[in-house]
């Protein structure tokens, strides 16, 4: 469907989420979200990988309707990371979804110079993760006593290099984008099976580098596809194309979106894993739908008219149906935008719940077809 076929859904759908979102800031404030349960979102500490996406929907928001009250907030939280960022312990390979949408977001938006030096701390850390052997960034850190994940890269890193490429840009040092072409190259080379699905987590041999094994993680087996980690491809690899001009991390973003898009059910919406066997696999995720769309539509800027069409095209098949299908616009007892997320389907948690960042890339997928950038990743 084209967009300009019926154009008020758009207007409505992003009016909507606006409205939801500001009286969402009244209740969550200067927190960070999660996962609704009841109807409530469940706050987690400043260190939690999804603190950047409550922040990130306010700039969001804010660069379109200019609304100071969600600037403060942003701004709020954007301080109060500086805990996390400052205190090192805790920090992973997540620097990126934490300080782009906040750190970035600020300094692209209002020049703030505090702003910039955050997120280029933030770089710094992520670019020290890297794995000179295996030519991976590491995921976690060892959470509990006797743990090992020096050898573990998981494909949600793709969204990260960004901060890596924009630290780059930023500075003019190439470094940081040698890291993450290095660690994208890897992606291309270790996670991205042939027909276009998506290994969530390769565990290398930290001192020599080789491969040990690939794991399911948040999918259903080893060799299911988890679709919010075949999203993160999708989105990773557009930007990594953006960022470069490598005309192999566009090659793969198009196997990947081919791949996502042909196995998707009648309403565009993913199930959560698209081999999950039986009932299990009927249940969806919109998370991964929203993030999708997003990476679908950068997608759909870079390559040729003969075939934009097709990534545009589902992606606005997608957003229209989480609107139309997914949305909790009439419900003003729950803080969620999209019903029916999957959080981590293996721990039995967060399933069949609105996602905070679910969310988030449904209100940046809204602000790409409204051409209402910028776009922090970028």
């Amino acid at each position: 469907m084209n967009i300009t076929e019926n154009p008020t859904w758009l207007d409505e759908a992003w009016n909507k989420a606006l409205e939801k979102t500001r009286c969402n800031s009244g209740k969550i404030g200067a927190e960070f979200p999660h996962a609704s349960q009841g109807g409530k979102y469940l706050l987690e500490a400043p260190n939690w990988w999804t603190a950047g996406f409550w922040p990130g929907m306010l700039w969001q928001f804010y660069s379109e309707s200019g609304d100071e009250s969600l600037k403060m907030i942003a701004e709020r939280c954007e301080e109060r990371l500086d805990e996390v960022l400052d205190g090192y312990v805790k920090l992973d390979h997540d620097l990126g979804f934490m300080w782009i949408l906040t750190s970035v977001a600020n300094y692209k938006l209002t020049g703030s110079e505090a702003s910039r030096i955050r997120a280029l701390k933030a770089a710094n850390y992520l670019a020290a993760r890297f794995n000179l052997k295996g030519h991976y960034i590491r995921a976690w850190n060892p959470w509990s006593e006797g743990e090992d994940n020096s050898g573990v890269a998981i494909i949600d890193c793709c969204m990260n290099t960004s901060l890596l490429f924009w630290a780059s840009e930023t500075t003019g040092d190439p470094r940081y984008r040698h890291i993450a072409e290095a660690h994208m190259d890897t992606v291309l080379e270790h996670f991205i099976r042939p027909d276009g699905s998506v290994y969530h987590i390769v565990k290398f041999n930290p001192e020599t580098g080789e491969v040990v094994e690939k794991l399911g993680g948040q999918g259903f087996a080893p060799e299911s596809a988890w679709s919010r980690g075949t999203a993160w491809a999708i989105y990773g690899l557009a930007l990594a194309y953006h960022h470069t001009g490598k005309q192999s991390y566009l090659d793969g973003a198009k196997q990947v979106a081919h791949f996502f898009l042909t196995r998707l059910p009648d309403d565009h919406v993913p199930h959560w894993d698209f081999r999950a066997p039986g009932e299990v696999g009927e249940i969806r995720d919109s998370s991964a739908g929203s993030c999708a769309a997003s990476g679908l539509l950068l997608l759909a800027d870079q390559v040729d008219d003969s075939e934009s069409h097709v990534y545009r095209n589902g992606a606005i098949r997608i957003v229209e149906s989480l609107y139309r299908n997914y949305g909790s616009w009439d419900n003003a007892d729950e803080e969620g935008l999209l019903l029916h997320g999957t959080s981590n389907y293996p721990e039995n948690r967060n399933i069949d719940v609105p996602l905070i960042y679910g969310d988030f890339f449904y209100i940046e997928a809204l602000a790409r077809l409204k051409a209402a950038g910028p776009f922090y990743w970028e």
